[in-house]
């Protein structure tokens, strides 16, 4: 009995994710992390979800807080090409979903300007064209950042791809309950782990420091 084989041409949607990938790999990338404190985004969560009766998740809070961060960091919001670095005044979160394709990153427009519940709908309706195909290719184009999350298959924290030619992109992973230093006592807390991967050509370590700080002190502070 023959070995079944499975063979997926690089063609096609597939294709266009290589290209991308190829590109993404040979930029010069760095990665940084931390964990931010989710306890008032969770109460946050349940309040909106109660309020308005829709499905508000932690993706939500952390795609505004995103949006909100980056409007207050532009260093961190553009694209990069071998000739320039373009800080964009619009917040376009790209958004990566996972498609029957492969995963494919469908954009947000001017994110800041959405509340919670305005975010789940158009997040909602992003996503579910984006699986079924009927995306035109201008939903893929315009992005200023991109929001990854796996926390939903129960990873701790990754290292996203970049998403040319975009400067930066965050890794979201799980909310997981961990011992963790308050005033001199250890307390459990929830807990989520940010990882920003950036272009150096571009970006910094510095400033990327201070717009990952910030997003954390804002997701701790349920500033969203």
């Amino acid at each position: 009995m023959s070995d079944a084989t499975t063979i997926v041409p690089l063609k096609g949607i597939r294709g266009v994710i290589a290209r991308s990938l190829t590109a993404a790999w040979q930029a010069p990338r760095v990665a940084q992390g931390l964990d931010a404190d989710m306890s008032a985004v969770l109460a946050r969560v349940r309040t909106e979800r109660a309020a308005t009766g829709t499905k508000i998740s932690i993706t939500h809070a952390v795609l505004r807080a995103a949006a909100l961060t980056l409007r207050e960091h532009p260093a961190v919001n553009g694209i990069v090409s071998d000739q320039a670095v373009e800080h964009w005044a619009d917040v376009n979160l790209g958004i990566a979903v996972n498609a029957p394709v492969g995963v494919v990153v469908p954009v947000l427009m001017q994110a800041d300007a959405f509340s919670l519940g305005e975010l789940e709908q158009r997040v909602s309706a992003l996503a579910g064209s984006a699986r079924a195909g009927k995306l035109p290719a201008s939903a893929y184009q315009r992005g200023t950042f991109t929001v990854s999350t796996l926390g939903a298959t129960g990873i701790d924290w990754f290292t996203p791809v970049l998403n040319p030619p975009q400067i930066a992109i965050l890794g979201v992973g799980r909310v997981a309950e961990r011992a963790v230093v308050i005033s001199g006592q250890v307390v459990a807390r929830p807990m989520m782990t940010l990882t920003l991967v950036f272009d150096h050509r571009a970006l910094d370590g510095h400033p990327a420091g201070l717009f990952l700080s910030a997003l954390a002190q804002r997701l701790a502070a349920g500033d969203f």
